[in-house]
């Protein structure tokens, strides 16, 4: 299988100016909201959201539009990616459910749920909720 890397480049952009995909299908909880907050003020942006460059130099949101949403007068990072509309609806609708199709490995997740605290109760009861299933 031949792979390409389409990754055109890293830019630290204002949320604010990222135009969210009209296509976008995904909804977000109030918990899941409120569960990214926190993870945000504890931790802050350690992930990329991933765009594309328009025809008319805007940059147009793949993944990322909660966060993007959350932080409006953030600047954050993005990678803008060399992919078509079709690659990116594509990527649209498969990016979250690829992630959401990995298993649990049940020692190491109970070892890390053991140690990891935080001091946020939306963070906390994410946690609580992804150890008991």
């Amino acid at each position: 299988m031949q792979v390409r890397d389409r990754v055109k480049e890293f830019r630290r952009v204002n949320a604010a100016e990222l135009q969210p995909h009209p296509r976008n299908w995904r909804l977000h909880p109030v918990a899941q909201r409120n569960a990214l907050r926190g993870v945000l003020a504890e931790i802050g942006y350690a992930d990329a959201l991933l765009v594309r460059e328009l025809d008319d130099g805007s940059l147009q949101l793949i993944d990322g539009h909660l966060r993007a949403e959350t932080t409006p007068d953030a600047t954050v990072p993005v990678l803008v990616l060399d992919v078509t509309e079709a690659e990116a609806e594509k990527i649209l609708l498969t990016h979250d459910p690829l992630a959401a199709m990995a298993t649990p490995a049940h020692e190491e997740l109970a070892s890390l749920l053991a140690e990891v605290e935080t001091e946020n109760d939306s963070v906390r009861q994410m946690l609580d909720a992804l150890a008991a299933k």
